[in-house]
């Protein structure tokens, strides 16, 4: 079997995957939606709550996604322009960070990303961002 059937077989495993995660959230959305939980007397608990949930879903996806792109993941060689930056930020980066970065299918994981990138290129006086930099960086 060639690579390229690999990849396209590994491809259409993780997006039916994805689709039935997506299916499970709507699931439990619309549950959470006829039967809302009861407001808590303590909402500081609730914060820290949410807060611990946040990170480990965090934790979570930035380790499933190590998982699925492997390092081994090719991406051609491009030249760099003026124009590409990280997200709403005004760190450059190369092609690659930016393809990298789209895709990351959770947009507030993303935007946490882009800024510990930014916040690491900002404190190491990095001019451009390049995918060795970003895969260091963006380690949780």
């Amino acid at each position: 079997m060639s690579t390229q059937n690999k990849v396209e077989e590994r491809l259409s495993a993780v997006e039916d995957r994805l689709d039935r995660l997506e299916n499970l959230l709507i699931g439990i959305s619309d549950k959470l939606d006829k039967n809302p939980q009861p407001v808590s007397a303590n909402p500081a608990i609730d914060e820290k709550k949410a807060e611990g949930l946040k990170h480990w879903v965090t934790d979570y996806v930035s380790m499933r996604l190590q998982q699925l792109v492997p390092e081994t993941c090719e991406h051609p060689t491009s030249e760099t322009q003026d124009g590409l930056f990280l997200d709403n930020t005004t760190i450059r980066c190369t092609e690659d960070v930016s393809h990298r970065v789209k895709r990351i299918p959770i947009p507030f994981v993303r935007e946490m990303v882009v800024q510990r990138v930014a916040e690491s290129a900002r404190s190491a006086n990095v001019d451009l961002v390049d995918l060795e930099f970003f895969e260091k960086a963006a380690t949780f």
